[in-house]
């Protein structure tokens, strides 16, 4: 089942469009108030745009042009939040019956199809529990079972697993990488791990408007916008390409190497490069295959038997003796360099 989305959001400068293919997952990845839970409020029908459309298996659910506006429970989609949003009157089995039911199925059958998605998530014996018996992620597997026993076409999932606690989520990350094959489905997601384990394809979304879209391990490889960048970890530095390096806006050059299609001169590329590839220098230490930006350390970030070094734009992970014996802290001048090799320079178009 396809899924068609363009739509104009005035009041929130949110312009966006995409398709999702039949059985497709795409996670939609952005900064705090890029636009992405907008997206999900208009898919669900929770939020009217200035102007837009949105086709769901070749049914229009929105059309500003044509007046379609369908009632959000009756588009056949089915948002999954932070939240799980049980029913707290009801039991466990009872709520996940409740979309079977209120599609015009019998107690019986409803229920029995309840009982089928409660084994599927692992909770086969909590059904005639309440939703106050039950944990943060015994809850959350509950409302995944109720959001597709409705047999949704369409199903979002705003941060599933944003509240639960680190030790719950791989379980609940898990049981959607099984329930969700082959279904249609939209994910706005922070964790790098829900879009490696759960998302055939990546949507990046910065200041409302879409900035990156492509196959989930080419993105998070091959990062081309700053906050995809930063959720795979990587230094990331647009340019342009001469022929033989990277002349960054500030004028300085970078040396790389061109991984993918080879540019042409004067034509838009991004150099990425991992923490780890970066030394730390107090003067300047650039030579021919190295390349040495200066910097002023931000901010010192603990990542196990590393440090993390910060900068406005940079990041260098070090040890912890090197930043003691460098006296690191915020506010050092410093440099940051790192070898060519290490650099990856990709084409932007």
């Amino acid at each position: 089942m396809s899924f068609t989305f363009s739509a104009e959001v005035a009041d929130r400068d949110v312009v966006a469009a995409f398709e999702i293919a039949p059985g497709e997952t795409v996670a939609l990845l952005g900064p705090n108030g890029a636009g992405k839970s907008t997206v999900l409020a208009v898919a669900a029908g929770l939020l009217a745009p200035e102007t837009g459309r949105v086709v769901l298996d070749g049914r229009d659910l929105l059309d500003t042009a044509r007046g379609i506006d369908v009632r959000p429970h009756r588009r056949e989609v089915a948002l999954l939040a932070q939240d799980p949003l049980l029913f707290p009157h009801l039991s466990v089995r009872e709520n996940v019956a409740f979309g079977p039911r209120s599609r015009g199925q019998g107690r019986r059958p409803a229920r029995a199809r309840a009982t089928d998605w409660l084994e599927q998530v692992g909770l086969a014996d909590l059904g005639e529990r309440s939703p106050a018996q039950l944990s943060g992620g015994q809850a959350q597997r509950a409302a995944v079972a109720r959001a597709l026993a409705a047999e949704p076409r369409l199903l979002l999932l705003d941060e599933p697993m944003a509240a639960l606690d680190v030790a719950v989520a791989p379980a609940l990350r898990q049981t959607l990488r099984r329930v969700l094959a082959e279904r249609t489905t939209l994910l706005v997601t922070h964790d790098v791990l829900d879009a490696l384990l759960l998302a055939d394809r990546v949507i990046v979304m910065e200041g409302g408007r879409i900035v990156e879209d492509g196959p989930t391990r080419d993105v998070l490889a091959r990062p081309r916008s700053s906050f995809a960048a930063q959720l795979a970890g990587l230094n990331l530095a647009a340019g342009t390409w001469t022929g033989t390096h990277v002349q960054l806006a500030d004028g300085t050059a970078l040396h790389g190497i061109v991984a993918g299609p080879q540019p042409a001169a004067g034509e838009q590329v991004v150099a990425s490069f991992r923490p780890r590839s970066v030394a730390v220098h107090l003067d300047d230490a650039a030579g021919s295959p190295r390349n040495s930006f200066p910097v002023v350390v931000t901010d010192l970030e603990p990542l196990g038997d590393l440090i993390r070094v910060r900068s406005e734009h940079l990041s260098a992970d070090i040890t912890a003796p090197a930043v003691a014996d460098l006296d690191l802290v915020p506010g050092t001048p410093a440099h940051f360099v790192v070898k060519a090799t290490e650099i990856a320079v990709y084409r932007l178009t």
